[in-house]
């Protein structure tokens, strides 16, 4: 079989990094011994278009997506299967995949920890000005005033996490040693638990001090956080978003950072991936961006090594992957986190 993949260039002296063409998460040596074909790109535009005519399997990191649209995938009749090395497949068209009989799985809770400690990492980054002292430092500043002006304790604060699932349960977890008031809003989890008590999601909205964001890019979610829904914030709130850039209007998030409605954002997702190098997001104020790596710690890229391979060995011996995995499987989609539920 011929299985493509999209990973990031190797540069030399990065030797610990699993995820790019050099090393390409042990699968060189490991597809080579079972005899099948592999192609790694590194360019998600015209690159892939080449391979799409004759390719079985397509592999790619949410970091890194290859962008399997409806007429990508028209152009490939024999594609299979479309893996994602690590959590989150929204950069496949999952109807159309459904559509041609194409399996989708990801490697479920590979990131999971690396995630939820990066958010809380930009849930203090944000509320102490860290930014701010930062700049000053490097700069030759010493403007303590402009500083404090902005630097509050997380303690007592009011955290909303938008999406409850495997990560924002995490990062309710993580959080809760603060002393803050934890509450989300997730269409499929709606209970209470030890850390978080459910509310609706315009609560969640108007009554958070900050809020993270953990839900999946579906139809439901896309653009969700446009003027309306980010005006009704509270007047000096911060937003953390670790899950998808797609997510949060981009012109939207910029007039009302500018404008001092919402105090700060922060996360390491953006749309399109790469960003571009004149996106709006590297240079809007009160920004704490960082490139898609939240999920890329040493310790998720092994997990996404042996979750890759594990899916290619089941693929491979005609057995069914681990539920937890499977996105689109038999024509359907089948994970309740990517099917229609309405995120207001």
């Amino acid at each position: 079989m011929k299985i493509v993949a999209l990973f990031p260039e190797y540069i030399e002296g990065q030797e610990n990094q699993l995820l790019n063409t050099e090393k390409a998460i042990g699968l060189i040596p490991f597809l080579e011994e079972k005899g099948h074909e592999l192609v790694i790109l590194t360019d998600n535009n015209a690159d892939l278009d080449k391979h799409l005519s004759d390719m079985d399997v397509v592999i790619s990191a949410p970091f890194y997506p290859a962008y399997m649209t409806k007429e990508r995938i028209e152009k490939s009749p024999n594609l299979k299967l479309a893996i994602t090395a690590g959590v989150g497949s929204d950069h496949v068209d999952l109807q159309a995949a459904s559509e041609n009989n194409i399996g989708v799985v990801e490697v479920t809770g590979s990131n999971t920890v690396s995630v939820a400690e990066h958010a809380v990492m930009d849930l203090l980054i944000l509320l102490r000005n860290y930014e701010e002292g930062h700049r000053q430092s490097v700069n030759g500043e010493w403007n303590l005033s402009k500083v404090g002006n902005h630097a509050h304790e997380l303690q007592n604060k009011t955290i909303g996490i938008f999406g409850f699932g495997r990560i924002g349960q995490l990062v309710a977890e993580r959080l809760a040693p603060f002393n803050v008031k934890i509450q989300h809003y997730d269409p499929i989890n709606q209970k209470d638990n030890k850390y978080s008590n459910f509310v609706n999601f315009d609560e969640l909205v108007s009554t958070s001090d900050a809020i993270t964001i953990h839900a999946p890019l579906t139809p439901d979610t896309d653009n969700l956080f446009d003027y309306n829904v980010l005006s009704r914030m509270k007047v000096g709130s911060y937003l953390v978003n670790t899950a998808r850039g797609k997510i949060v209007n981009t012109n939207d998030l910029v007039e009302l950072l500018t404008a001092k409605h919402i105090q700060g954002y922060a996360g390491d997702v953006w749309y399109p991936q790469p960003a571009p190098a004149d996106h709006s997001w590297r240079t809007m104020p009160r920004n704490a961006m960082t490139v898609h790596y939240s999920g890329m710690t040493l310790e998720a890229q092994e997990r996404i090594e042996e979750g890759v391979k594990d899916i290619l060995n089941r693929f491979f011996n005609s057995e069914p992957f681990q539920d937890k995995d499977v996105i689109v499987s038999g024509g359907q989609i089948s994970s309740a986190s990517y099917k229609s539920n309405k995120g207001k």
